[in-house]
């Protein structure tokens, strides 16, 4: 890959599901090395754009590059793909019968004949990084959600991806946790070198680490800047997101006609 090469670049992307287009005209360039927040009320298709990074969604139209590559469709080639993007899930999917050291272990024991002595000491810098180090041994149920969150940050860190994605992290942590996990994004971003995609609807939480921030309302692409101008925007459909109004150009019932269940977030 050329390393000035954008990581993540969409032409043209549109994206359906159920019948429906979900995003329209979308074009989004990611250069290495940044944290891009996604912002957008619930139901924007936030979590839909994700699903095209990671090849879960064919795009009905347009292209989607990642890795310098656009996304494969053949289940080999994509598998391989997806060994480069790490995936932060907002309900952590951590294994319940696996202590937190064996979770982070299980994807370099899936995908990597590194012996056993190899990944033990992966294993323990993973969790170092994310600062429980001690906490290998416990249990998820053993772990307060934002323990839990950082064990899941430190496997989906385990096959040292380039490009990190977020799905709302702060997805039921206290602020206290949110400002940790949001922290452990950031440096960990500068210091593995990653670029980070942020996808959530915590503003506040998530501007002060961001290099870029792109808001999706609508069915589309309604602001892309940095995190100042984010702030100093004002556009009335930004505004209404960033300050929690519930009248204006984003509709309280945001699915189109003829649609039954909203799009999930």
């Amino acid at each position: 890959m050329d390393p000035n090469a954008p990581i993540v670049r969409l032409a043209g992307v549109r994206l359906d599901r159920g019948g429906r287009t979900v995003l329209r005209d979308i074009d989004l360039t990611v250069p290495r090395g940044q944290v891009v927040a996604v912002l957008g009320p619930s139901g924007s298709g936030k979590s839909t754009l994700l699903a095209a990074l990671t090849g879960e969604l064919e795009p009905a139209a347009g292209t989607v590059e990642v890795l310098g590559r656009p996304v494969p469709r053949r289940m080999r080639d994509l598998l391989e793909l997806r060994k480069g993007i790490g995936v932060l899930l907002q309900g952590n999917g951590l294994l319940t019968d696996l202590s937190a050291a064996e979770n982070v272990a299980l994807p370099l024991r899936t995908h990597t004949k590194l012996p056993r002595p190899v990944i033990d000491r992966l294993v323990r810098m993973k969790l170092h990084a994310v600062g429980l180090r001690a906490a290998a041994d416990a249990f998820p149920r053993e772990l307060s959600g934002g323990m839990a969150r950082r064990v899941a940050l430190a496997r989906a860190l385990a096959l040292d991806p380039p490009l990190m994605l977020y799905d709302e992290p702060l997805t039921g942590l206290d602020p206290i946790a949110s400002g940790v996990v949001m922290d452990l994004v950031r440096r960990l971003n500068d210091t593995l070198g990653l670029t980070s995609i942020v996808v959530t609807h915590h503003v506040h939480e998530t501007l002060p680490v961001a290099d870029h921030a792109i808001v999706i309302a609508n069915g589309g692409i309604v602001f892309s800047g940095t995190s100042a101008q984010l702030q100093a925007s004002t556009d009335p459909l930004v505004r209404q997101f960033l300050d929690g109004q519930p009248d204006g150009p984003i509709p309280f019932d945001a699915a189109p006609r003829g649609a039954t269940v909203p799009e999930a977030a």
